[in-house]
C-alpha cells in the first residue's frame, strides 16, 4: 500500500465560521484574515494505492461551477486535481473507486464535470466506484435549510444517475482496504477512513478536525449542525487517537499534511506537524 496528498486546490471561508465561538482576536494569530475575515484553506484530498486498486478519498470543489459561485470561495493556488494526480503519474481514468467522506461541495463538487460541449453532467472517473452510506446520503438530497447551500444536486444526483454509486453499510465495514469512523456533529453520518499503513493507523479527519488549529476541543466550526455531539466526538477520539499514536490527516490546513497528538497533564495538543513522505519514509 502507497499514500499519496492530492491537492486540489485552495479556497476562503469566514474564519468566524471556521472558528465557530472562539473569538478573532485568538483565531486570527494562528490563520490571519484578509480584509473580508476571509481565511485560505486546503482542499486536500487522499490517494491510498493497494494493489491494483486507486482509491480517492474526498475530491475537492470541481471547476463546473460559474463565475457567482467562486466569487463567494475564491478558487485560488496552482494545485488541481488534475495537476496532482498527474505529478504521481496517474489520471482520473486510472481511480477504481472514490470514497466521499460527505457530500459537502467541498469535498465531492470534483466528482462531476461538464462534458465535452457542456450540454450535461457526467462523472469524472469514469471507471470508478463511488462510496457514500445510506444515512448521509438520505440527509444530503433532502437537506435542511442550514446545509443545503452545501448539498448541491448538481454535485450528488448524477453520482446515483450514472450507476456508479453504492453504499458503505452497518458499523463502516467496506470492500475498501480500511474501516470507517462515523461521527455526527459536523453533518449525518460523515466518514471518517482509517487506514493501517506501514504498521501505523492514519486517519482521514475531514471536517472532524479540519486543520491543526481545530485540534483543542473547544475548537468547532459553526458549520457544523450538531456542535456539542463534536465536542464528545472529538473528546473521544482525539483520546483514542493519543493512546494509539495515531497519525491525523487534515483535509483543510493550508500548511501541515497531518499530525501527531500528544497529551500533557490531561491535555491532547499539537505534537508535531509532518508530511506523509517524511513521516513514512
Amino acid at each position: 500500500m502507497e499514500l499519496y496528498s492530492i491537492h486540489t486546490g485552495n479556497f476562503k471561508l469566514d474564519g468566524g465560521a471556521m472558528f465557530g465561538v472562539v473569538p478573532k482576536s485568538m483565531w486570527n494569530k494562528l490563520n490571519p484574515a484578509d480584509e473580508n475575515n476571509m481565511c485560505s484553506w486546503a482542499m486536500r484530498c487522499l490517494l491510498v494505492q493497494d494493489g491494483k486498486r486507486l482509491i480517492l478519498i474526498d475530491n475537492g470543489m470541481g471547476t463546473k461551477q460559474d463565475a457567482k459561485f467562486f466569487g463567494y470561495y475564491y478558487l485560488h493556488g496552482d494545485d488541481t486535481l488534475e495537476k496532482s494526480l498527474a505529478a504521481i503519474g496517474f489520471t482520473a481514468d486510472d481511480i477504481t473507486d472514490v470514497f466521499l467522506t460527505h457530500l459537502h461541495f467541498d469535498h465531492c463538487g470534483g466528482s462531476i464535470k461538464w462534458n465535452s460541449d457542456r450540454t450535461k453532467y457526467e462523472p469524472t472517473f469514469k471507471n470508478a466506484t463511488y462510496w457514500s452510506n445510506p444515512l448521509h446520503w438520505e440527509w444530503a438530497v433532502k437537506p435542511n435549510a442550514r446545509e443545503k447551500a452545501s448539498f448541491l444536486k448538481e454535485n450528488i444526483l448524477p453520482i446515483q444517475e450514472s450507476g456508479q454509486l453504492q453504499m458503505v453499510k452497518g458499523n463502516g465495514e467496506t470492500q475498501l482496504p480500511f474501516s470507517v469512523l462515523y461521527v455526527h456533529g459536523h453533518t449525518e453520518a460523515m466518514m471518517l477512513p482509517r487506514i493501517m499503513y506501514k504498521n501505523r493507523a492514519v486517519v482521514f479527519c475531514a471536517d472532524l478536525l479540519p486543520a491543526r488549529w481545530h485540534i483543542p476541543v473547544p475548537y468547532v466550526m459553526a458549520y457544523d449542525v450538531r456542535p456539542l455531539e463534536t465536542l464528545k466526538e472529538k473528546e473521544r477520539l482525539l483520546n483514542d487517537f493519543v493512546n494509539t499514536n495515531t497519525v491525523v490527516f487534515f483535509e483543510h490546513d493550508p500548511g501541515a499534511e497531518c499530525a501527531t497528538l500528544q497529551k500533557i497533564d490531561g491535555r491532547i495538543s499539537l505534537e508535531k506537524t509532518h508530511t506523509l513522505k517524511e513521516l513514512f519514509s
